[in-house]
């Protein structure tokens, strides 16, 4: 069995850690920097949770010099968020 993007998408964001990240780059690109010291994680937690992050497509990675920043794929995010509204609709 395959698994699909929203699963990915699901089980990315089944950490509170990950959750946290979000919340941090929902609105707004952050380099990696800023996001360890606002979380007081280690440099290779970090790398752990946005890898998984980026490999579920829900965060949009960009590297400029030696700076990686992160953004949410607010197109992914969305079509995710229709898929459970009209998954709780239907229960």
């Amino acid at each position: 069995m395959q698994i699909t993007e929203k699963e990915r998408v699901f089980k990315a964001l089944s950490d509170y850690n990950r959750l946290m990240i979000m919340d941090m780059i929902k609105d707004k690109e952050l380099c990696a920097m800023q996001i360890l010291e606002q979380t007081k994680m280690g440099q290779s937690t970090l790398s752990h949770h946005m890898k998984i992050l980026c490999d579920s497509g829900i965060v949009d990675s960009r590297k400029d010099s030696r700076w990686v920043y992160y953004k949410v794929n607010k197109d992914l995010a969305e079509e995710v968020g229709k898929s459970l509204t009209e998954w709780v609709k239907e229960k």
